[in-house]
C-alpha cells in the first residue's frame, strides 16, 4: 500500500456525557453492530439493516483556497446520523493532479473499528462519450481482495447509464442518469431500476449544498435508496456506484 493512503485511527476516548443527560454536542455517534447473517461478507451486516444510507464528502481547505486536489474522504451515516464507514481514497499526486477526475484510484472502506471492509477500485478509462470501446468499470470488494460486484457504464450519447453486475458478472440493476447533472438550487437524482428499467428500485441524489460550497469546492454530499430486503452485495455495488458518479460528473468546482 502506498504511502499515499489515508487510514485514520477509530474514534476511540471520546468524551461521554453526565449519567442521564444526552450526548455531548460534539461527540460522533457510532451506528451499532447488528448481528451478521449467514453468507453476509464481514463489516456488510451494517447494511443488512438499513434502506438509506448519506454519504459527506469532507471539505479540504488546499482544495477550496488553492485549488489544489487532494485525496477525497468521506463520511457515511444513516438516516438517524449515527456514523456507518468512513472512506479514503489512495493515490498520488500526480495522479490527482494531471487526470484530475478521470483518475484511477482505490477507496478504503472501513468500519467503526477501524476495519477495512471494502475496497473499491477504478482503473483509468476515456471518459469521451465518443468512445464506447473505452467505458468506465468499477470493482467492489468484500473482504478487500474479493469481488462481490460490479458498475459498469453503458455507452449512450447523453444520458448516464450504468449496470449494476452481481460477483458472477451478472446484470442485475439499471442506473440512469440526467441528461444534464448541473442543476442549480436543486438535487440531481440517478434512478435505480430493474433490468428492463420498467420499475424503479431506488435512487442516487447528489444533493445541493448551497451556493458557496457548490462554486468553490467539489465536496459533494449524496443520499442512496435501495430496499431494505435487497441483497447486501448489491447494496455495496449500489454504494460503490454513488463514489463513481461522484468522480464522473461533480468532482470539480464550477
Amino acid at each position: 500500500m502506498s504511502a499515499n493512503s489515508v487510514h485514520p485511527a477509530p474514534i476511540h476516548g471520546q468524551p461521554s456525557a453526565m449519567p442521564g443527560q444526552g450526548p455531548m454536542p460534539n461527540q460522533i455517534q457510532m451506528m451499532p453492530v447488528p448481528p451478521r447473517p449467514a453468507g453476509c461478507p464481514p463489516g456488510l451486516e451494517y447494511l443488512t439493516q438499513i434502506d438509506q444510507l448519506l454519504v459527506h464528502q469532507k471539505v479540504e481547505l488546499a482544495e477550496a483556497i488553492l485549488g489544489w486536489e487532494t485525496n477525497n474522504k468521506y463520511i457515511v451515516k444513516n438516516s438517524m446520523g449515527q456514523q456507518v464507514f468512513y472512506v479514503a481514497e489512495e493515490n498520488d499526486c500526480c495522479n490527482r493532479q494531471c487526470c484530475g477526475p478521470l483518475r484511477s484510484f482505490v477507496l478504503h472502506i472501513q468500519d467503526n473499528t477501524g476495519q477495512e471492509v471494502m475496497t473499491l477500485t477504478r482503473p483509468l478509462r476515456c471518459g469521451s462519450c465518443c468512445c464506447p470501446c473505452c467505458l468506465q468499470e468499477l470493482e467492489i470488494q468484500s473482504p478487500p481482495g474479493n469481488p462481490i460486484g460490479y458498475v459498469i457504464q453503458n455507452w449512450h450519447p447523453f444520458i448516464p447509464k450504468f449496470t449494476i453486475q452481481n460477483e458472477k458478472r451478472e446484470a442485475v440493476l439499471k442506473i440512469v442518469g440526467p441528461c444534464c447533472s448541473c442543476k442549480c438550487c436543486s438535487d440531481v437524482n440517478f434512478e435505480v431500476l430493474s433490468m428492463d428499467e420498467s420499475a424503479q428500485v431506488g435512487r442516487i441524489s447528489k444533493q445541493w449544498t448551497g451556493l458557496l460550497k457548490e462554486a468553490f469546492t467539489d465536496a459533494d454530499n449524496f443520499g442512496i435508496n435501495f430496499p431494505l430486503d435487497l441483497d447486501v452485495k448489491i447494496k455495496a455495488a449500489l454504494f460503490g456506484a454513488c463514489f463513481l458518479i461522484d468522480f464522473m460528473f461533480f468532482e470539480h468546482s464550477e
